[in-house]
């Protein structure tokens, strides 16, 4: 039997799968042919109340915390049960978060999975005790220790664009850590929570509680993590805008709080750069998922005496990666998420037009598509960094060129932003690459293609791009406290 036929219109609360108290459901819908797909269940302050209460008991109560062994077994168990399901959870992706298929074997689904061994790893071969020595301050002989211990309970408040990744990025290390957590899912993705909950409940032995999965159609749930006492620590992924009420909200019980948020990355090229090849490069990453990805490079700076020849290679490279049919194996560039953010995007196009832009191609919909939350990979020229375009976050297929006059220049327009997550340069030189990439200020760079993604790689960024890190070690210890104990030497 299917995940779908099990039903996916239940909560995950304290090892239950069990509908919302109120019986309450929410629709999920195919973004590429706005079909409902099914329900989910629709969580009120109550469901929310009963899963953080759970996580509590489950850490305060139970050797999870402290049982390092259970942890790596459950979490390469999870693992291997997701693996499982990869075909059926590869389908059930593109089907609503719109994810074109490619994708489902990379970062939508296979990669994140893979990950949690990663996430295992870490903690098999963590130090969580390291002797600092013998000291005498004040004249006391002294042996000192540093202990790493779990952090508590994790509120983790995940978005839809990329739904496993994300949320598996949150719960590995978590658990890997020794916390319990629960996980308020994104209104527009609840299937992709609910099918990893399921799983966890009935084929894997995590014990109940640890996990904790609570899909809603209010916002407001996750606010409640935010504020609730019970909960130490609160992992968030999503704008800026929301992270800082996050903060605030958290602000009153002082909890941990680390946050992932939006970014206005710049695709650098300089002047001894192959520029049709990074140019192409450009534009696919663009379009990847329908630009849907808070890390994509979304301005593209040109050296100013190769600019025209830059513009004429994104617009070759686009005219072959036109928004398609997600389950096609050659889409690139899928539909958007919903009527709602087609919406936002289209605003930020007639906003390029008002402030003076132009589009070298794309610019609408898709001509061929009369169903679905489609736009047309849209290339904007004509505007300089100080435009609105060209510092918010639009989220969709749009890519901005700005022309740039030398090295220092384009370093300092690609630092010009208020965010600082990621960043791509690409130059003929490597040392000029490298050069420029050092002084960006932001949390990844891609120098001459290379690719930073891995759950061994820390990710996170500088200034509105958030606060902390996710993934590698530095991201599984998010979730610990340092602890330092000493005894008579």
């Amino acid at each position: 039997m299917s995940l779908r036929d099990e039903g996916l219109d239940v909560l995950l609360v304290d090892g239950e799968l069990r509908p919302a108290a109120s019986g309450a459901t929410f629709a999920t819908v195919d973004p590429a042919t706005e079909e409902v797909l099914g329900s989910a269940a629709d969580a009120a302050g109550e469901d929310m109340d009963a899963a953080i209460a759970a996580a509590r008991r489950a850490f305060d109560g139970s050797s999870w915390s402290t049982d390092v062994d259970r942890r790596v077994r459950c979490l390469r168990q999870l693992r291997d049960a997701l693996q499982a399901h990869g075909e059926e959870m590869r389908g059930l992706t593109t089907s609503e978060v719109g994810a074109p298929t490619f994708l489902t074997h990379g970062p939508q689904y296979d990669l994140p999975v893979a990950d949690l061994g990663i996430a295992a790893d870490i903690a098999e071969s963590y130090e969580w005790r390291t002797d600092l020595g013998q000291a005498a301050p004040l004249g006391i002989a002294s042996r000192r220790w540093l202990l790493r211990e779990p952090a508590g309970v994790v509120g983790a408040v995940t978005p839809w664009n990329f739904p496993h990744q994300i949320n598996l990025a949150k719960l590995g290390p978590a658990l890997a850590a020794g916390c319990t957590v629960v996980l308020k899912a994104a209104p527009d993705t609840p299937w992709a929570a609910s099918a990893v909950g399921r799983i966890i409940a009935t084929e894997t032995d995590i014990p109940p509680g640890v996990v904790n999965v609570v899909t809603s159609s209010d916002h407001a749930l996750g606010a409640q993590l935010s504020t609730d006492p019970r909960v130490d620590v609160v992992s968030f992924t999503g704008s800026t805008a929301t992270g800082r009420k996050v903060m605030a909200a958290a602000s009153d019980s002082l909890k941990k709080v680390f946050l992932e948020l939006g970014g206005k990355s710049a695709f650098v090229v300089l002047d001894d750069a192959d520029v049709a090849a990074a140019c192409g490069m450009a534009a696919f990453t663009v379009c990847t998922h329908a630009g849907q990805g808070c890390a994509i490079t979304t301005r593209l700076l040109l050296p100013r005496a190769r600019f025209d020849e830059g513009v004429d290679a994104v617009v070759a490279a686009m005219a072959g990666l036109g928004a398609g049919d997600p389950w096609d194996p050659g889409t690139i560039c899928g539909p958007l998420i919903s009527a709602r953010q087609r919406d936002r995007v289209e605003g930020y196009l007639a906003l390029a037009r008002e402030e003076g832009g132009s589009f070298a191609c794309g610019g609408g919909r898709p001509p061929d598509r009369d169903t679905g939350f489609f736009v047309e990979p849209t290339l904007v020229v004509g505007l300089g960094n100080d435009a609105r375009v060209a510092r918010e976050e639009i989220f969709g297929p749009v890519l901005v060129a700005i022309p740039h006059d030398g090295d220092d220049d384009a370093v300092a327009l690609a630092n010009d932003s208020d965010y600082g997550l990621s960043g791509s340069v690409y130059a003929g030189d490597p040392d000029r690459a490298w050069a420029a990439a050092r002084r960006m200020r932001t949390g990844t760079v891609s120098v001459n293609g290379g690719l930073w993604y891995g759950g061994d790689v820390p990710f996170g960024g500088y200034k509105q791009s958030g606060v902390g890190r996710e993934m590698g070690v530095l991201g599984f210890e998010e979730y610990t406290e340092a602890k330092s104990v000493a005894e008579p030497a």
